[in-house]
């Protein structure tokens, strides 16, 4: 029997390992913080002027209907009719609550359970918006090291040292692998394992169908890397904007260093993106001869320009909670979802809701709460109940 301090340390942090991301990044915020000042937050939210805000909400519109429309393509390569106009306008509610919320997924997870309930196959709506997620990934994770690794920059010789530690990580890691199936004694361990692999290759098949299918594969492909460009594109109207040594470094200079931001990013250890990002640019501009607090004052405009690119997710948000207090009647209950799904052999799910075609009652749009799991309940929706 297990001792009951180990069982009640054991469920602290059971309850505390969703959080860990946040906690991180808000230790390495406060660390910034503690080095580098609050002065560089406070320079850099003076440095922004309407014109930096309006031409930061228009490269926004570009990105996040180039995202939609990746997002579109991936669910119809599931077998999932999503139009691109109900998907723009989940894409900026979902950009609105990662920006707003801790964690910076909660909006996805949200999104994702939308489009399932909507579509009426929970399990293809969540795994369209998890191939969409991992397409624009996939072009970043592409893109940025090939830029990194092989064009000149002023972190070149110290991105090509850290791929050599992580390349050399992944190797041992897959010796150790290989080491502990060729040891392994046949039996139910075994079989167990032919199942999981077995359902892998049947998942891994549908996602390829999804992302690399001849239908699918140049939009997702030309949509991804269209979009990085838009995130690009922001990260140097931050760097005009943070001050005159960022503003002096050429367009040749900064591309990497927003790139190696945008990396830092994808990583799930920060607060509505907060965290990694600063670090990274702070370290990065340090090793351009750029300064650590430029650097940090880059970081900070871009992430306020970020913010406010996703700011027509809020006006989403809000005019679909009103439209749902104006449907419901009083005596009647809350709004009911109504999916009406039409399956045909070999064509797609065709969904008909509210919210793709008018004349029904409503849709999971309009549920009151944004993260109710059913729309007359207001059960918190969070990742672990997807």
């Amino acid at each position: 029997m297990s001792a009951p301090g180990a069982e009640t340390r054991a469920s602290g942090f059971s309850s505390l390992r969703p959080h860990l991301g946040t906690l991180a990044g808000t230790a390495l915020m406060g660390v910034l913080l503690w080095r580098l000042g609050s002065g560089v937050f406070v320079d850099g939210l003076r440095r922004i002027d309407a014109t930096t805000l309006g031409a930061a909400v228009g490269i926004g519109v570009l990105t996040t209907v180039l995202s939609a429309w990746r997002w579109c393509l991936v669910a119809r390569g599931l077998g999932v009719r999503l139009p691109l106009g109900p998907a723009v306008a989940d894409y900026y509610q979902a950009l609105f609550l990662n920006a707003a919320l801790p964690g910076g997924v909660l909006g996805d997870v949200h999104r994702a359970v939308r489009h399932g309930r909507s579509a009426g196959d929970m399990g293809r709506g969540v795994r369209a918006v998890v191939l969409e997620r991992t397409a624009g990934q996939a072009v970043l994770a592409v893109v940025g090291v090939t830029v990194l690794l092989t064009l000149p920059s002023p972190v070149l010789h110290e991105t090509r040292h850290a791929a050599a530690v992580l390349g050399l990580g992944a190797l041992g890691g897959l010796a150790i692998v290989v080491a502990v199936r060729m040891g392994r004694s046949p039996g139910p361990a075994r079989r167990r394992g032919g199942a999981l692999r077995a359902t892998l290759a049947g998942t891994f098949a549908e996602a390829r169908g999804a992302l690399l299918g001849r239908a699918s594969w140049p939009g997702v492909a030309l949509s991804s890397v269209l979009a990085l460009a838009g995130h690009v594109a922001l990260f140097l109207l931050a760097a005009r904007t943070a001050g005159p040594a960022a503003s002096a470094a050429s367009v040749a200079e900064l591309v990497p260093l927003a790139l190696l931001a945008l990396l830092a990013m994808s990583l799930p250890l920060n607060v509505g993106g907060w965290g990694p990002r600063e670090g990274v640019t702070a370290w990065s501009f340090g090793a351009a001869g750029l300064g650590a607090a430029q650097g940090l004052t880059v970081a900070v405009v871009y992430g306020v320009l970020s913010f406010a690119a996703a700011l027509p997710g809020a006006c989403v948000l809000v005019a679909r909670r009103y439209g749902a207090l104006r449907i419901r009647r009083p005596g009647q209950d809350d709004v009911v979802d109504v999916v009406d799904v039409v399956h045909a052999p070999g064509s797609l799910s065709e969904v008909t809701t509210d919210k793709y075609a008018p004349k029904h009652s409503t849709s999971p749009a309009s549920s009151f709460s944004p993260f109710s799991a059913d729309a007359s309940e207001g059960r918190p929706m969070t990742p672990e109940s997807v």
